[in-house]
């Protein structure tokens, strides 16, 4: 190739310079380089980014342009499906090679299928890196050679199969600066960012894109919160996770940075290592949501198990809206909607109640659960949002039996046991005692026998008793098993 041809680095879910494959590649040859990021709102099949994604990607492609300043290499932005994008910015910039970093959803899949292919036949080289995940969910299978479906044994197999390689560095040595044109588009003109009304106060307050902030924030968590994590992670009111999801969502850190790092501090200190492998773990339940969608690509919209396409599902616009508002009268529910709407996160163990709580509570689908985290969520991520849910609802591979079902009282009293994290998102309940913050309808009862009257708070009812709607439940499920 000649030195005066390019190569193109296209720019998905991996906004970052470090340990990116795809970038590190484009760069050995020494010539120039361009970075591009494609929008894609219009290739069928492609999911785009919910109302939060959107928000903190504009954030993102902001860091994503610092970092690559400091290489002397552009970014390139352009909207629309990503294959005409691609291919005009290959004919405008007379690029010889592309490279990116391999997706793993069916969308993804056919459209990166297509675009290399399109690419070969024009005489331009097109290479595909694993730079998203641990394993490559095709190397992963059973004695039988066929897909895991349950974690446990998933994750076993897996963890043989990731490299020992150190991360790669940011793209040293000297190489051709690129100044042709490519008829650049303007990141504010995406309209990315909210207008009036501006819902994102919260998300600003709480959270910084970019792969400088997730490096800082991996440090941070290995410093101060690994010891314990064990114990703390299911802990919503304490500062016990990560916090790291949405940057791996959007690519600012690789989870091979992430395993290498846990793995050295572990190395360090050994009393780290039961900590260390439950955090491992949950980068292995990504990688096994990540395993279930390349296997089974119809879990984004088809209940895994077939046997729940005939369950009796409700249909209760109303009742959807009261979760989604976090108006449900459970305090542990309505302080995790109010949570995820205010700052676009929701702590792992209320993510379970809270849909349990749709899901068989209200016994709406899970459907409507997944869409609406898809948009509320900063880290929605396109496997593990799928999977989880299906995997509460019990309609997933490995999933929590239909049965299983979460008592929000008792799941708030077990962890949130002072009431901390509700009084923090339900300030309607902040003077309850502790014995009835998460059963406020109980001192209320008291107050209308001690004082005769109204007690006249603003919080509302539960809209279902929980022991009838976990009858009715078990009842609908009954009725499946006997069908």
């Amino acid at each position: 190739m000649p030195s005066s041809s390019p190569k193109v680095v296209w720019f998905r879910n991996d906004l970052r310079v470090h340990d990116n494959p795809a970038l590190a590649a484009a760069c050995a040859g020494g010539g120039a380089v361009i970075a591009l990021y494609i929008l894609d709102d219009e290739t069928p099949g492609v999911r785009p980014p919910g109302g939060a994604s959107r928000w903190w990607l504009h954030h993102s492609l902001l860091g994503l342009e610092r970092g690559l300043s400091k290489l002397s290499i552009p970014l390139v932005l352009r909207r629309g499906a990503a294959g005409p994008a691609l291919q005009e910015v290959v004919g405008l910039s007379g690029a010889g090679g592309v490279c990116w970093n391999r997706r793993y959803d069916p969308g993804g899949i056919a459209c990166d299928t297509a675009i290399k292919s399109s690419l070969l036949d024009a005489g331009v080289n097109a290479e595909s890196f694993n730079g998203n995940l641990l394993t490559e969910p095709s190397r992963v299978k059973t004695g039988q050679g066929s897909p895991y479906r349950v974690f446990t044994p998933f994750w076993r197999a897996a963890r043989h199969q990731i490299s020992n390689d150190a991360p790669l560095p940011v793209p040293g040595g000297r190489r051709e600066q690129w100044r042709g044109a490519a008829g650049n588009q303007a990141l504010n003109d995406w309209r990315l960012l909210p207008g009036k009304p501006d819902w994102a106060a919260g998300l600003k307050e709480t959270w910084v894109p970019g792969e400088a902030a997730a490096r800082e924030r991996l440090e941070a968590f290995l410093d101060e919160r690994l010891r314990g994590y064990g114990a703390a992670r299911d802990v919503p009111s304490t500062a016990g996770t990560s916090l790291l999801s949405p940057h791996l969502r959007f690519g600012e850190i690789s989870p091979r940075s992430i395993w290498h790092a846990v793995q050295h501090c572990v190395g360090k200190d050994e009393s780290l290592r039961p900590d260390g492998e439950k955090f491992l773990s949950e980068l292995g339940w990504r990688e096994f949501s990540h395993h279930l969608l390349f296997h089974f690509p119809d879990i984004g919209s088809d209940n895994h198990n077939a046997r729940f396409d005939g369950f009796d599902w409700r249909d209760d616009d109303d009742a959807l809206s009261q979760w989604q508002q976090g108006l449900t009268g459970y305090p542990v529910v309505d302080a995790g909607m109010r949570e995820l709407w205010a700052t676009g996160y929701m702590h792992n163990r209320v993510r379970m109640i809270t849909a349990s709580f749709l899901t068989k509570h209200l016994r709406l689908h899970w459907r409507a659960g997944e869409a609406w985290f898809w948009d509320t969520l900063v880290d929605a991520d396109i496997a593990s949002n799928v999977a989880n849910w299906q995997w509460v609802a019990g309609t997933g591979a490995d999933a929590a039996p239909y049965f299983r079902i979460f008592n929000p009282i008792l799941q708030g009293e077990k962890f949130d046991p002072r009431g901390d994290y509700v009084r923090k998102w339900v300030p309607e309940l902040a003077s309850t005692p502790n014995k009835y913050v998460h059963k406020p309808w109980e001192a209320r009862q008291i107050h209308l026998t001690l004082a005769g009257g109204d007690p006249g708070t603003a919080y509302p009812a539960p809209i279902v008793d929980h022991r009838e709607a976990r009858a009715a439940a078990l009842d609908a499920f009954r009725s499946l098993k006997d069908a």
